[in-house]
């Protein structure tokens, strides 16, 4: 097996990957939408992050590997998670909520709310 299958195969994988995260985050925007909020982290609740550190830690993992990749290619790094990063924290009080926010996600990401 040549470097050129390697290197293809790397790149299916980052494809993959890529796909993996973007419906992992979908499906957790969902959640949000619906109401069970955390995912944007605008309260300092201890319980809504417990609850949600193992999907942060899932998207945080899955994009550290897409980077990994990204990088043996020399491309640009994956740009949706250091965006949903910055999307994430504290919000004055006239910000919307993480319901609102989450489906302002969706739509960007083209995914119904279901």
């Amino acid at each position: 097996m040549g470097k050129a299958d390697r290197l293809e195969r790397l790149d299916e994988r980052r494809v993959e990957l890529e796909g993996e995260y973007r419906e992992a985050l979908i499906a957790a925007l969902r959640r949000t939408a619906t109401g069970k909020v955390g995912l944007f982290g605008h309260a300092r609740d201890k319980t809504q992050q417990k609850a949600i550190a193992p999907i942060l830690a899932e998207l945080d993992e899955t994009a550290a590997e897409i980077d990994a990749i990204r990088a043996r290619f020399g491309m640009e790094p994956f740009a949706l998670h250091p965006e949903f990063l910055a999307a994430r924290g504290p919000v004055g009080p006239n910000a919307v909520g993480e319901p609102k926010q989450a489906a302002i996600w969706l739509t960007k990401l083209g995914a119904d709310p279901e």
